[in-house]
């Protein structure tokens, strides 16, 4: 199974370190750290996660990751990590 970061999630990624950093920047390195690593735990058991109904026929799922979410589809061999975000965040 093929890992494919979609350019919202690298953008959350970005965000969330930025947000995080102004007040620990070590704390922030190592959340987006362990946020980079989880989806390769995916890679052996894609799903982990809970299912999202609401987005079928799509298989969507969500993974915690500590304080922060990680939504992301299954499609044919390939993962695809759609989006992150801290918990507590208004979305």
């Amino acid at each position: 199974m093929d890992l494919k970061w979609t350019g919202k999630a690298l953008s959350d990624l970005a965000r969330l370190y930025e947000f995080q950093a102004t007040v620990n920047q070590p704390a922030a390195a190592r959340a987006v750290q362990a946020l980079a690593k989880a989806p390769n735990v995916l890679l052996a058991t894609p799903r982990l996660g809970e299912q999202l109904f609401e987005f079928e026929p799509r298989e969507v799922r969500r993974l915690l990751v500590g304080y922060y979410e990680m939504r992301y589809e299954i499609r044919h061999s390939a993962l695809y990590v759609l989006r992150l975000w801290h918990t507590r965040e208004a979305r």
